[in-house]
């Protein structure tokens, strides 16, 4: 009898010969003795066998290319955004062809300026146009640039050139999963088609859940009907003829004020702290748990957003990890059909009186204390990507 027959049943992504899977073991281990562990081995494991098993699919050359270049641009990309994970950040789209000094462009900047000094970090496409304002806004310091390599369009603008918290992708793909994963809110301006892409899929991401709910914000310039008009089409063509929820009208806000976008942005997380699923409960975290008055309200006012049962308030679930453990919970058997309804309820709990007045501001430090890898090592790192 082998070992892993010994061991019990195989597990789904393992290599068919024991001895191979052993020395795959082996050599995982050796690598964290000698530098250090990794926080999720099995998913590193994972990798090796899927990447292994790539041999014996007979996967062609450009397809392991494809798959090699998405991986390597994806970690790269990670480790550049990881020293500043503790600052919230938002991922700002609009058209790489508004000219500087626009009413588009002066929106823009005068956003990411705002957005900055509420200690949030500003995350565009790093091209000109509206990318460029916002970053002028945000400043290089609290900017983080996620530029796509296309043959006419676009180099990195001058604002984000060169610094370290630029990534350069390969792939549509790879750069748009890191906008959504590292994004804590999202606001358009006006622009083509890359925009109103980036926009429907931020939102089919949010509705079927496949993303974690933010505040997603179209911001026109003072006066402007570009997303007014838009909307209208939503309202009455895709609304109106059944093609979405009426509550999914609620996933985006629309305003032609810059200082309106901002608090849309920052009071999303006045209590609302995130959410996350724990087998078939949804736990919403807050900083401040609500009365017992205020909680009756919300199950009288939203019972179709559970399956069975009410809205219960708890605290950290094993199966989290710690994660936040000190914030109060709301759980819940979620209708995953009613994300529009859970933006309801999250304005509900941001707007309770008994809460906090103001998400806690970031430190004045929060953005400077990023690590910033060695020269030598980033140089590295650029090119392998």
């Amino acid at each position: 009898m082998s070992a892993r027959e010994s061991d019990g049943p195989r597990r789904r992504y393992e290599l068919p010969d024991p001895e191979l899977e052993q020395a795959l073991a082996e050599l995982l281990a050796r690598f964290q003795e000698r530098y250090g562990e990794s926080r999720s081995p099995e998913s590193v494991r994972q990798m090796m066998v899927t990447a292994l098993r790539f041999v014996t699919d007979g996967t062609s050359p450009a397809d392991l290319r494809l798959v090699s270049n998405a991986l390597k641009e994806l970690r790269h990309a990670f480790r550049v955004f990881a020293p500043w994970a503790h600052v919230r950040k938002v991922a700002v789209f609009g058209s790489a062809r508004t000219r500087p000094g626009s009413p588009d462009w002066i929106a823009a900047e005068r956003f990411a300026e705002q957005i900055v000094r509420a200690g949030w970090m500003a995350i565009t496409g790093a091209g000109p146009g509206i990318m460029e304002a916002a970053q002028g806004g945000a400043g290089r310091q609290a900017s983080f640039g996620v530029n796509i390599r296309l043959p006419y369009e676009q180099r990195a603008n001058p604002i984000i050139h060169g610094d370290p918290k630029l990534v350069n992708f390969r792939y549509f793909f790879t750069r748009k999963l890191v906008f959504v994963k590292e994004a804590h809110a999202i606001a358009l301006f006006p622009g083509g088609f890359g925009t109103h892409d980036e926009g429907f899929e931020a939102l089919t991401l949010i509705q079927t859940g496949r993303s974690e709910i933010v505040p997603v914000v179209f911001v026109d310039a003072p006066g402007g009907h570009y997303w007014r008009d838009w909307r209208q089409y939503v309202d009455s063509h895709l609304r109106a003829r059944g093609l979405i929820d009426p509550d999914d009208m609620a996933l985006f806000r629309i305003t032609d004020d810059v200082d309106e976008a901002v608090r849309i942005v920052v009071d999303f997380y006045r209590n609302y702290h995130s959410s996350r699923f724990v087998r078939d409960l949804l736990v919403v975290r807050l900083r401040v748990a609500p009365d017992a008055d205020e909680l009756a309200k919300w199950n009288r006012d939203f019972p179709d957003l559970v399956l069975d049962g009410e809205i219960e308030l708890g605290s950290a679930l094993p199966e989290e990890g710690g994660e936040d453990a000190d914030l109060p919970r709301l759980l819940l058997h979620f209708d995953r059909r009613r994300v529009g309804r859970l933006r309801q309820l999250i304005d509900r709990i941001n707007a309770w009186e008994g809460g906090p007045r103001a998400e806690p501001a970031a430190s004045p430090h929060a953005i400077t204390e990023g690590a910033i890898p060695p020269e030598a090592e980033r140089q590295e790192l650029d090119e392998s990507v």
